[in-house]
């Protein structure tokens, strides 16, 4: 009796493998029936990903700084961002990360893209339906608490080393912070404003488009920011799948006790985290400001 309350009421240890080897094997047999499937699916998506890395690596480094400082200035209208996105990506290129770097900006920049295609639509879904919200919460949840390594185990199991599997895990980590804001940016619209649109006898599309998602703008961008600073951090352990990048040489630093190389990568990867957080932080205030302008 008294073993009761010491020992753990648990399966039996062939139980237990008997579980565990189920699991193995229906996902076994899903990647034997499906995986050529799913990748002839992605292979449009790879070929976009290697298309817009060879657009990156391939291109004078002049026009790309040029490019990337347009870019900086147009969303924060900052000469102090702008210089720091400069020299910033000098110091990489002379520091000989540049063709690193650039393979990290095309996996986040596409798996950023994909992220907002994808999870949109979602929040926009959610907000319209609290079935829908109570459903899909609980998902992301679980997407936000399963440690990202674990993310690896089932891609690789199904599409394999390489590319794609390591965009498709960084996208299911990173796009969570896009849905759950988009949802409650709509969510948060004011009740009168949508009472006036429906006094002025607009449709729910027009509801949508023209009221509810141009109020909704700073805490999408939040959404945004978020993904992309998530996106960063996961394509350090996505390189661990045979993504090409910063990533890599911090694997190679950690796995040779290469200290600078680690730093200097991980300061790569930080940089880049700065450009796009101040970027886009900078544009969500701006769209702040200038909403609320508008309502004065």
């Amino acid at each position: 009796m008294l073993e009761f309350f010491t020992e753990f009421p648990e399966l039996g240890r062939s139980d237990l493998s008997a579980f565990r080897q189920g699991i193995d094997e229906g996902f076994r047999a899903f990647s034997r029936n499906y995986g050529a499937a799913l990748e002839a699916f992605f292979n449009p998506l790879l070929k976009f990903l290697v298309w817009f890395e060879d657009v990156l690596i391939d291109a004078p480094w002049p026009l790309v700084i040029l490019v990337i400082a347009a870019l900086a200035w147009f969303g924060s209208r900052s000469w102090k961002i702008t210089a720091g996105a400069i020299v910033s990506l000098l110091l990489i290129g002379v520091f000989g990360m540049w063709e690193d770097t650039m393979s990290t900006l095309a996996m986040i920049t596409v798996a950023t893209i994909l992220c907002i295609a994808i999870g949109i639509p979602i929040g926009i879904f959610m907000s319209r339906s609290n079935r829908a919200q109570s459903i899909i919460t609980p998902v992301l949840d679980v997407m936000q608490t399963i440690p990202s390594f674990v993310y690896l185990i089932p891609v690789v199991m199904l599409l394999g080393i390489g590319k794609v599997p390591g965009l498709i895990a960084v996208c299911i980590y990173a796009i969570p912070p896009i849905v759950r804001l988009t949802n409650l940016g709509i969510r948060l619209v004011d009740r009168d404003v949508m009472e006036a649109a429906d006094s002025f006898g607009a449709s729910s599309r027009e509801k949508l488009f023209g009221v509810q998602i141009p109020l909704a703008l700073p805490n999408i961008f939040a959404g945004v920011n978020q993904t992309i600073m998530m996106a960063l951090s996961m394509v350090v352990i996505a390189s661990m799948i045979g993504v090409r990048g910063l990533g890599t040489q911090v694997l190679r630093a950690i796995g040779n006790q290469y200290l600078a190389l680690g730093l200097m990568n991980g300061l790569a990867i930080v940089a880049l985290a700065i450009i796009f957080d101040r970027v886009s932080q900078t544009y969500g205030k701006r769209l702040q400001s200038y909403r609320e302008a508008r309502h004065d």
